[in-house]
């Protein structure tokens, strides 16, 4: 899914990335399971969209998400709040993307 969103991240040292700035995420949320539930599914798309495009897009993060919206974190939320997930990438911007994985 793409979510357009702002964000300005809290960091150790000096960034311009301090400051408010926007991008257009794509977010890939990896579902599993052994068997399909009753509706032949893993996990519904409507559901995930709900969970999370719903209350990210067009939205700044720093005030919907009680963390630092780093690429990684974000990734590490959409992973609780999806049903079957294990993996989420999160897409920053071209080349930068980050990965998170349950153990």
């Amino acid at each position: 899914m793409e979510v357009s969103a702002a964000h300005s991240l809290h960091l150790s040292y000096p960034s311009k990335c301090e400051n408010l700035h926007g991008h257009n995420w794509v977010i890939i949320v990896h579902c599993r399971a052994r068997e399909l539930n009753a509706d032949g599914m893993v996990t519904d798309f409507t559901h995930i969209k709900e969970r999370v495009l719903n209350q990210l897009d067009h939205r700044n993060l720093n005030e919907v998400l009680p963390f630092n919206p780093t690429a990684e974190n974000i990734a590490r939320w959409v992973c609780e709040q999806v049903e079957n997930c294990y993996r989420v990438e999160v897409q920053e911007s071209e080349g930068n993307t980050a990965i998170y994985e349950k153990d």
